[in-house]
């Protein structure tokens, strides 16, 4: 199995159906209050940075859509300064890549995106959703060499719960961190249960994972 197939099946058809909740845009409103945690228990700074990854349709519809949630988020970045790019990656996806120092205006305009393409009845092409922390060098959980360390809250719209996701390097991912984050957030957010679904969306090279 590829990494495609993998992604496929982790965030795809079959983890829907087995999901135990519905995914709803709303969810990602929890990132509003999670994110205040990182950074306060465990000094985990906003790198300023959320991703929407979602899969293309070749339909006249969907590019409309697609106009449209471009159009949404060109307004926002006039009232709030948060910007947004569209890009696909290597593996045939398509991610809305949004930066802004403001984590609430992160949240909200991540959250116009996702509802805009629920709303016209292409929730079913939404993948995920990214929020990126970096580890800070002091401070509550800081630890010796983890200092600049990038982690990731990521949504899954197939299961309607969030994971952590803690890569390292190539193809390596530190499940203890990982575990850490669960156990501080688990309540605060809605986590994923099965370890199975925590997909891990690899950085491209040395970036972030949509390239």
């Amino acid at each position: 199995m590829g990494i495609f197939d993998s992604l496929r099946s982790a965030l795809g058809i079959s983890a829907e159906a087995d999901a135990t909740r519905a995914a709803s845009p709303e969810d990602l409103f929890g990132m509003s209050t999670a994110y205040m945690t990182m950074e306060a228990d465990l000094r985990y700074d906003s790198t300023g940075e959320a991703a929407l990854c979602f899969s293309n349709v070749d339909s006249t519809a969907f590019a409309e859509t697609m106009e449209e949630v471009e159009a949404i988020l060109d307004a926002g970045e006039i009232e709030t300064g948060t910007k947004a790019r569209f890009v696909g990656d290597s593996h045939g996806y398509q991610w809305v890549v949004l930066e802004d120092d403001d984590f609430e205006d992160l949240v909200t305009s991540i959250h116009f995106a996702a509802d805009t393409f629920v709303e016209e009845g292409f929730g079913s092409r939404l993948l995920a959703a990214l929020f990126s922390f970096e580890k800070g060098s002091t401070g509550p959980g800081a630890g010796p060499g983890d200092a600049g360390q990038v982690v990731y809250w990521v949504y899954s719209f197939r299961r309607g719960a969030y994971y952590p996701f803690a890569p390292t390097g190539g193809h390596d991912r530190d499940s203890s961190v990982e575990f850490k984050l669960e156990s501080l957030l688990d309540g605060e957010l809605t986590v994923e249960a099965e370890k199975e679904y925590w997909y891990p969306l690899w950085p491209e090279g040395d970036g972030r994972p949509w390239g």
